[in-house]
């Protein structure tokens, strides 16, 4: 996972839903995206387990703006985003659950 995207900051308006108490998984995907099916698991485990914290889904053919002012260039991406909505962590590719919850510890 990446580090910290500037001060760039997502909030309900954006996310269709509000933040996380403690943190927000943000994940972009696509419909015809494998991997898109299992991160989806692997963030919702993980949202469920660690209290405080909230799993959005994107669909980024849908919100085109929003992939373009971010700088997502595929599916599935993961964005850690703290209790203010800073974006704190980014990757592609499908995570690991070790990892998400590592990345978890500088948001919250």
């Amino acid at each position: 996972m990446r580090g910290r995207d500037g001060e760039k900051r997502l909030g309900a308006a954006e996310l269709g839903e509000g933040l996380g108490e403690r943190a927000t998984l943000v994940q972009f995907s696509s419909a015809f995206c494998a991997p898109c099916r299992a991160t989806r698991r692997v963030l919702a485990e993980v949202a469920g387990v660690v209290p405080g914290v909230a799993h959005v889904e994107i669909d980024a053919e849908e919100h085109l703006d929003l992939v373009r002012r971010l700088d997502i260039l595929k599916t599935p991406t993961v964005l850690v985003l703290d209790a203010d909505g800073r974006i704190v962590r980014r990757a592609t590719g499908q995570p690991r659950k070790a990892d998400v919850i590592a990345a978890l510890g500088e948001a919250v």
